[in-house]
């Protein structure tokens, strides 16, 4: 072999691999002590991008696990202030309730007015003053908001919190007059006086039933007409209550003659007769109205007040009755004080009628209501005969909110019944809604979790350190690194092999 002094190739090449393996074992040490494998991009260019790419996913689950802790507190401030709001309502129901019995003196009811305005001006602050940092929860502000949960683009839940203050409580309501009605010119059987065609009316774009059958005669009837639509208008937040009450004319007898009358009620479906001396006092007849009320199952009460006959159907039944004399009596029936309706007293009311037989309907007055506004379309229902159904010139509905409860009578406290109670379901609504919403976002929070977690893993998989693995390494760069020294110092001992050719 050539022998060479200027050049020791031998120890050069040593000190080479020297440096790869110092590099190595430094590079190796790095990872060891800071647990990152990736110390910069040269080390694995592809792993660095996707490890990057899944710490910004990471990173996006965790702020928007964060944002949906933010919305749940906001959520649960509003829901608690909604529910204090629900309390209230219920107040307000029960004192309208209370007020709606007519053994309250004026007294009493004035009371319960001032009760009810205070539960109001409660609800309007809360409504008012409900915040989250700043930021107005129940005032209606709070509507067409978003979350965002998700690490992409367009990952949000909708947030809406309706107006829950007293002026935008309440209810959309249309209130329908029902007239009483009677034969105009000779006395005549019921059969006589009421129309024998089905009527229909338009709630809301629906068609309801509006009538029941009584014998072979088809009876416009408010009471019933309520049924049908809560029974098939409730999906679309439709309430109705229905009340009918004849207040007759001041009682005398049922007619001018001594004799024996028979007296036929009809009360919605239900109807029941009896025999009663045509000079019957008023406290024996309210007396045995009631009996046979009650063995017939009508719903139909009867009571005084000053003298004069007070027929009431609590669920706002039509209110018929059929008088007739005994066979070949003659005379005047006073059918006005036995069905009367004072309010309307000048449409078809008569004053008294001469023949063997008289008869007269009462229909109830029929409350509608919706949280929406409505339309109301009479249809079918004339405007003579039986049931003159009075709305008014507007068939549109009218917002009744919390301030306009007056429960100073008995027909203001069950209406305002009503609008409580359509409140109440507005309320309640909007509470299931934002509770429905917090589970919507915990479950999520919690996927998102469980999402964080796997992802930090499948990162940590490839940006970070092996420590079985990598200390294996060292060890053998450290191994490697001193054999290459024990070499480098053997490689440069060879160029002194020259001396021994030049002695």
């Amino acid at each position: 072999m050539a022998v060479k002094i200027n050049f020791n190739e031998a120890a050069a090449q040593t000190h080479t691999a020297l440096l790869r393996n110092e590099r190595a074992m430094n590079k190796s040490l790095l990872r060891l002590s800071t647990g990152v494998r990736i110390l910069n991009a040269a080390d694995d260019s592809a792993g660095l991008f996707i490890a990057d790419m899944l710490g910004t996913v990471a990173k996006g689950y965790d702020q928007g696990n964060r944002n949906i802790q933010t919305g749940i507190s906001a959520l649960q401030i509003a829901e608690a202030s909604a529910g204090q709001i629900f309390d209230k309502l219920q107040e307000i129901y029960v004192r309208a309730q209370n007020a709606a019995n007519d053994i309250n003196d004026p007294t009493a009811r004035q009371a319960l007015q001032q009760e009810i305005r205070n539960f109001v001006d409660a609800i309007q602050k809360i409504g008012a003053d409900t915040e989250y940092n700043g930021i107005k929860l129940l005032d209606g502000t709070f509507k067409d908001k978003y979350i965002h949960y998700g690490a992409r683009l367009e990952q949000t839940v909708y947030l809406s919190v309706d107006d829950v203050r007293a002026q935008s409580l309440g209810a959309h309501m249309i209130k329908t007059s029902g007239n009483k009605v009677a034969a105009s010119d000779v006395l005549t059987t019921l059969t006589d006086v009421v129309s024998g065609s089905n009527r229909t009316i338009t709630v809301g774009g629906r068609v309801i039933d509006a009538t029941i059958q009584s014998g072979t005669n088809y009876i416009l009837d408010a009471g019933y007409m309520a049924e049908q639509i809560n029974s098939n208008l409730s999906d679309i937040g439709f309430k109705a209550k229905a009340i009918n009450v004849s207040i007759g004319e001041k009682y005398t007898a049922i007619a001018d003659v001594s004799d024996t009358a028979t007296l036929t009620f009809y009360v919605g479906d239900k109807s029941f007769s009896f025999n009663a001396e045509t000079t019957i006092s008023l406290d024996e007849l309210v007396e045995t109205i009631n009996r046979e009320a009650a063995t017939a199952g009508a719903d139909l009460t009867a009571s005084t007040d000053a003298g004069r006959l007070v027929l009431t159907s609590s669920k706002g039944y039509t209110i018929g009755v059929e008088i007739s004399l005994a066979s070949g009596t003659t005379g005047t029936i006073n059918i006005n004080q036995i069905v009367n309706d004072l309010e309307n007293a000048s449409a078809g009311t008569i004053q008294a009628q001469t023949s063997a037989t008289a008869s007269a309907v009462k229909v109830g007055d029929l409350y509608i209501a919706n949280d929406k506004d409505f339309t109301l379309d009479l249809g079918s229902v004339p405007n003579t005969a039986l049931g003159d159904f009075e709305i008014g010139s507007d068939t549109g509905s009218q917002f009744k909110n919390l301030y306009s409860i007056d429960v100073i009578s008995n027909e203001g406290a069950e209406a305002s019944m009503l609008i409580a109670e359509v409140a109440l379901r507005k309320v309640d609504t909007i509470r299931a809604q934002i509770g429905a919403t917090m589970n919507n976002l915990q479950s999520i929070f919690d996927s998102q979790k469980v999402a964080y977690d796997n992802t930090k893993e499948a990162e940590s998989v490839i940006r970070n350190t092996d420590y079985a693995k990598e200390m294996a390494e060292f060890t053998t760069y450290q191994i490697r690194m001193q054999a290459t020294i024990a070499m480098l110092a053997q490689a440069n001992t060879l160029p002194q092999q020259v001396l021994q050719l030049l002695r």
